[in-house]
């Protein structure tokens, strides 16, 4: 390599600054705005200087800049230097290096200067080895072995990437719905996830909108989802300098890390894996020290974090330092890995990518390319149609299987179209069999297989189960030989290819199967064969549920190979289901008002993805026996997919052969949207076709229904399920005329318990009306909803006359009425002696309607839930309200309402009778210190309170302090639960914890400063059981949080072990304390969001934690705003199956 004497400058400069020096080009560099304060703050002087080059702010013969930067911080010597180098440029004139400058005696001796050189040439050898070893070894391969003319090109291959906003962290709540006290507008994403064009991207701050660019980027994807073909093409990219990563890093290292041993050294790793080893000169000891020098120009790229060996992951290892940041701190690190394989146990990567595979717009270019070189160009238009197909679909994002889906087109294209994964892998199998007996000269049988091919294949499908059980993909070719299996053979057939390990110290050959599918089922024919003889327990080490979801694939391939495969697969499921859903129950997956435990939310997950598979397997093999084990395995069948989803050919099956001995407790389906209107109502006809008297359904729509003809169709279909129990038309367009067949059909839905026709705003006065006809004839009604329906006080009195006396749940939110309204539709409640919940939020019912409602709330004894926000009450409306409110209350929502101190004063009063009170929302009420301290005063009393609102008010210091003062007291129920006398309590038990408040949101109360928070901080962990934190500064005039004070929540952050969600928007804080507060949010193992102002960031803060979401102040939103009324109430977690 040519000496470089500018390069050589910023290497010297970037060397011999003093700390404060740094400091001060820092300050001089990003306080002109030159570059962006937030990459400065983060930069050596060396990445500052190339950064500048590369914005062309320092030219070829101009380093004037370079210069008066260097004498500002008082380095002439520097800046001197840079002029001649610089002056030699213009002059096209070589100059010497700084090196050289430096080294150079008086006379002139050059043994210094030419050892220099002599180093900076083996740094170019080393850049030009690596170089074209990844071109040599990574460019090419060719997927067919019967077939040289086709050849995949690796830098043509496209892959679709989406960035995940939070990190994958354990256990996680899935948030599904903006928080209602967060009026903001995210700044870092949109969507839970964004789609990315390539690795670039993430360079783009109008894309990330990150202040800096990431130091750890972690891929993630599941096996054969194209993680390793991914990074083979990035090292290919980055060494060409095609993309962002290559032009930022003159070194870049492809590891693959299943090849790393114990003990082995970085740079013993990148001379095993990176260089060619006839290049001469260089050896470990030079890698090491060209490492060295260019510790902030390396990229490593480490493919298949999952399958580092267990010694090498051990603390103290290589990989684990350079995770960590022991080793080459400085340096960028990509690290693909399957999910939750434990890559954060030593790093915290700055943004999370999911990998998704084949880009779905260069399937067409693959297929055309495909048939161009076998000459049969007429077959690429019908298989690019036929390719849609849910089945395909999720095939041909790996660039080996599209090509194999291409075989069998140009084979036989009804092979193609099987219905099933088994059915299509069986032809697939079949077809590359076919071709290697015509190669070969072999006889194919007309039933099954040749006897050698047959043989082989069932060998190979045992290594592959077991390789699967180990997790593992890779066969070692002498275990394979040590067998006596015929893998030449299966080589030619295509199934697998051998592949050389990157390891040039340990040259294993070994066969590697051509996608993790082909590998699953070529396993699943094996067990299929197998479980003639042997147990399935003891053959997969089936002992749960969860292991059951861990091999899904594989089992759905043993079911699709043989039926008494299938039946045994059901049998043990079956089992497994009885024993750990034995206390499933109807009613928990309803939709709760008060938070749900987490175990259990991670308990109807798996019970939700256990139903999936056992309707997968299903599809799979549509035979009564399957059939019959579906029913026994499954108490709740659950569907929650499009009607293309294989589980949604299943879920016909079953309930075209369902028998009504063995109907189950329920089945929920949810259609959800991406198909027609009537394709979807097709979808039921075919379902029902028979009437099922006994089966009770839970549906819910999606789509539009604003057509007549098309609910009538609906209708007639519903018929033949005369236990219909829930019906979901909620924002599906309905009108009144679409609605008018509905109604009409009420007769033949006698047994319907609930019905949302919510955000349909087209039904109006008119469907109100056509609705009021029919509700008679659904006595059962126990919910309506009814929200955002435009209907106003004449649809109230229409409608109110024939609402069902056994409504249980009214929600009737945002449908403009008034009091006349309410003074309307109160006479007519008084018959719902059963209601438990009343939503009538948001709507101008005043002081004058609320007298109407209170007049008759005694009458609801059974009344569990009253949701009040936003309907224009004073305090002289809750003194009327007060004397009404029953014991049994277990929550109550009057946000958003004027109420002031003396409303919340005359409720505190009576609270001492409200004990069941689990949540209370007093949000956006106005409340100040007075009224605070009377709630203060009733608190004792509310034993089982899990969430209290009392945030976007005006509380100060005091009231805030004093509230979380006494919240942190054990309730009397705790103490009764926990007593301290307890030894077997947890830390987290402790008698002086409150172990049941769940959520607190004390925000944006305007009268609290950094003083009352740092208190706060300094209390909270005495809230073990917090999942939500609201504890953000006043709205428009942040509060500032000392640096003690943030030490204290950042310590504070661990003995919150089940928090989730922390906002601390509109607070203020130095780097230092904002940083510790981060890092321990990021090293939470549960908390998933951080939510923060980003005008509060400091200058030059680190903003890449994964669980950071910064939020800008929305121009729509006024200053005088308290909380936007467009926002629902959400304060109560609830499981909903949407």
């Amino acid at each position: 390599m040519a000496d470089n004497p500018r390069q050589d400058l910023y290497l010297e400069i970037s060397r011999n600054l003093v700390d404060e020096e740094l400091r001060d080009l820092r300050n001089y560099v990003s306080g002109a705005k030159i570059l962006p304060a937030g990459f400065v703050q983060k930069a050596d002087a060396h990445q500052i200087f190339n950064q500048l080059e590369k914005e062309r702010k320092l030219k070829p013969g101009d380093l004037a800049l370079l210069a008066d930067l260097l004498r500002k911080i008082g380095r002439h010597d520097f800046a001197e230097q840079a002029e001649k180098i610089a002056e030699g440029e213009r002059k096209g004139t070589p100059q010497p290096s700084t090196s050289q400058l430096k080294r150079k005696g008086e006379d002139g001796e050059e043994l210094a200067v030419k050892k220099k050189r002599a180093s900076f040439r083996e740094e170019g050898v080393f850049q030009n080895s690596v170089k074209k070893y990844y071109q040599l070894k990574l460019s090419y391969f060719k997927p067919l072995i019967w077939n040289d003319n086709f050849t995949l090109d690796l830098s043509d291959i496209f892959t679709q990437l989406e960035l995940m906003p939070t990190s994958e962290k354990q256990p996680k709540r899935q948030q599904s719905k903006k928080h209602p006290w967060s009026p903001w507008s995210p700044s870092v994403r949109e969507e839970e996830r964004k789609k990315l064009q390539s690795l670039d991207d993430l360079f783009k701050p109008n894309v990330t909108k990150w202040s800096t660019a990431p130091r750890c980027i972690l891929i993630e994807g599941e096996a054969g989802g194209g993680k390793t073909t991914f990074l083979s093409k990035e090292a290919l990219d980055a060494v060409s300098q095609k993309t962002e990563l290559g032009r930022r890093h003159d070194i870049v290292l492809l590891i693959r890390l299943r090849e790393v041993r114990e003990g082995e050294t970085i740079e013993e790793m990148v001379w095993d894996q990176c260089v060619d080893e006839a290049t001469e000169g260089i050896d470990v000891q030079s890698i090491r020290a060209i490492l060295q020098r260019n510790k902030s120009r390396v990229l490593f790229l480490l493919d298949g974090y999952d399958e580092l060996r267990p010694e090498a992951r051990a603390a103290g290892q290589a990989i684990p330092k350079l995770l960590s940041g022991k080793l080459y701190s400085n340096s960028m690190i990509v690290i693909t890995s399957r999910p939750s394989a434990g890559v954060q146990q030593y790093t915290r990567p700055d943004c999370h990518v999911h990998i998704m595979g084949f880009s779905e717009e260069h399937v067409e270019k693959y297929i055309r390319q495909y048939f161009t070189v076998v000459g049969k160009q007429e077959l690429t238009k019908a298989l690019v149609v036929k390719v849609k197909d849910n089945i395909l679909n999720t095939l041909i994002y790996t660039p080996i299987f599209l090509v194999f889906v291409c075989v069998l087109w140009e084979e036989d294209q009804e092979m193609v179209s099987t219905g099933t994964m088994t059915g299509l892998y069986n032809n697939l199998l079949t077809c590359l069999v076919r071709k290697y007996c015509k190669r070969e000269g072999v006889d194919m049988p007309t039933e099954g297989l040749p006897t050698e091919v047959a043989e082989s294949l069932l060998q190979l499908g045992k290594f592959a189960l077991e390789a699967l059980l180990r997790n593992e993909t890779l066969l070692d070719l002498t275990k394979v030989k040590r067998e006596k299996v015929n893998w030449e053979l299966l080589l030619k057939l295509g199934v697998v290819f051998l592949e050389v390990s990157s390891s040039k110290s340990d040259p294993r050959k070994q066969l590697n199967f051509t996608h993790k599918t082909m590998q699953e089922f070529l396993a699943g024919r094996y067990v299929a064969h197998a479980l003639l003889n042997q147990d399935i327990v003891e053959l997969l080490q089936l002992t749960s549920i969860s292991k059951a979801l861990e091999l899904s694939n594989l089992l759905q391939f043993t079911c699709g190979c043989d039926s008494r495969a299938a039946q045994a697969v059901m049998e043990e499921l079956s089992m497994l289901s009885s024993r750990e859903f034995k206390h499933l129950r109807r009613k928990q997956f309803e939709r709760s008002e008060v938070p749900v435990d987490f175990d259990m939310q991670k308990y109807f997950k798996a019970y939700e993805m256990f139903a999936s598979l056992c309707l997968t397997i299903l599809s799979e093999r549509q035979e009564p026996e399957v059939l019959q084990g579906i029913s026994q395995a499954l108490p709740i069948v659950m569907l929650d997919s499009s009607i293309n989803s294989r589980e949604a050919t299943a879920l016909k099956y079953y309930t075209q052969n369902l028998q009504s001995a063995n109907l189950p407790d329920r089945l929920i389906l949810k259609i959800r949207g991406g198909t027609d209107s009537r394709d979807i109502v097709q979808y039921l006809q075919q379902c029902f076709t028979t009437s099922l008297p006994g089966l009770k359904l839970y549906l819910k729509l999606s789509e539009q229904f604003d057509s007549h003809d098309l609910v009538a169709r609906l209708v007639s279909v519903l018929k033949n399920v005369p236990g219909l129990r829930e019906l979901g038309l909620s924002d599906t367009s309905l009108t009144p005329s679409s609605l008018q067949p509905l109604v009409q059909g009420f007769r033949h839905m006698s047994l319907l318990e609930e019905l949302d026709l919510s955000d349909n705003l087209g039904l109006g006065e008119a469907g109100m009306e056509v609705l009021q006809v029919g509700l008679f004839r659904v006595p059962h009604l126990a919910v309506l909803r009814l929200a955002k329906v435009s209907m106003t006080a004449v649809g109230m009195s229409s409608l109110a006359p024939y609402t069902c006396h056994h409504l249980a749940v009214l929600r009737l939110r945002s449908v403009s009425m008034t009091d006349v309204g309410m003074s309307s539709l109160a006479p007519y409640m008084r018959d719902l002696v059963g209601l438990r919940e009343l939503d009538i939020s948001e709507n101008e019912i005043g002081d004058t309607g609320l007298e109407s409602l209170t007049a008759i709330l005694p009458i609801f004894t059974a009344m569990e839930v009253l949701v009040l926000e936003e309907i224009c009450i004073s305090p002289t409306g809750i003194r009327t309200l007060v004397p009404a409110l029953l014991t049994r209350l277990i929550k109550l929502n009057i946000s958003n309402n004027a109420i002031g101190d003396p409303g919340l004063e005359c409720l505190a009063a009576i609270l001492h009778h409200l004990t069941a009170m689990k949540v209370l929302v007093l949000r956006g009420t106005g409340i100040r210190d007075r009224g605070i301290s009377s709630l203060i005063k009733a608190l004792p009393h509310l034993v089982q309170l899990q969430v209290l609102d009392v945030s976007w008010n005006k509380i100060g210091d005091s009231g805030i302090v004093s509230l979380v003062q006494t919240l942190c007291q054990p309730s009397s129920l705790d103490m009764e639960q926990n007593p301290p006398g307890d030894k077997s309590l947890t830390t987290a038990s402790h008698y002086n914890y409150n172990n049941i408040l769940q959520e607190l949101n004390i925000g944006y109360n305007s009268g609290v400063t950094g003083v009352g928070l740092e208190r706060v901080a300094q209390l909270i962990s005495a809230l073990p059981a917090l999942t939500r934190l609201n504890m953000s500064g006043p709205w428009h005039t942040p509060a500032h949080l000392p640096d003690t004070a943030a030490m204290a929540l950042a310590e504070a952050l661990p003995r919150l072990p089940a928090l989730e969600w922390l906002n601390l928007c509109e607070i203020s804080m130095k780097p230092a304390g904002f940083q510790a507060v981060v890092q321990a949010a990021e090293e939470h193992p549960t908390l998933e969001r951080l939510d923060y102002t980003e005008d509060q960031v400091p200058e030059g803060a680190d903003t890449t934690a994964s669980c950071l979401v910064l939020y800008y102040l929305s121009s729509q939103l006024s200053d005088q705003c308290s909380i936007p009324s467009s926002q629902a109430d959400t304060t109560a977690s609830c499981l909903e199956l949407d």
